[in-house]
């Protein structure tokens, strides 16, 4: 059985992810090498939370790292059917929640977010200084929206 950071569908999100990240914020998340795979090892198993969602209009998660998967006590394959509303426990409202999405992807992204996020098994936990951006490929096709952080709390 392979890894999932082997699967070329992973491979393939995490070259957008990492691409999308440095033409947002010009900086790397990752060391990047030449070869993809290894990239797509890096980035799962970062000790830092890395979680995206796709573009519809009740995004559902298509991708979460180890550290996400550990922190929200998920398998990846149940994560990708999770709505990204549903791991939200914050005393903001949906609409509050949108307009902050729908910044973030006017700008290309925000940093410094902070909110109360909850586990699958109903854990509550804090994350602070979290980078939002836009998700696009090589032709600039929005694809989405990701998260990175690696400061939490669990409350």
């Amino acid at each position: 059985m392979s890894k999932i950071w082997q699967n070329s569908e992973v491979i393939i999100w995490t070259q957008n992810l990492l691409n999308s990240y440095e033409n947002r914020l010009n900086r790397a998340l990752i060391e990047r090498k030449s070869d993809l795979e290894e990239q797509a090892k890096s980035l799962f198993l970062a000790p830092f939370v890395v979680v995206s969602h796709d573009t519809k209009s009740d995004p559902i998660f298509n991708y979460g790292n180890q550290t996400a998967l550990n922190l929200w006590e998920i398998s990846f394959l149940d994560l990708l059917k999770t709505p990204s509303r549903k791991t939200v426990k914050d005393t903001i409202s949906e609409a509050e929640r949108a307009k902050m999405l729908d910044t973030a992807k006017k700008k290309g992204y925000i940093d410094h977010y902070q909110g109360i996020r909850i586990t699958s098994t109903g854990r509550l936990f804090k994350i602070e200084n979290a980078i939002v951006w836009n998700i696009t490929n090589a032709h600039g096709i929005y694809l989405g929206q990701a998260a990175t952080f690696a400061e939490w709390q669990f409350l």
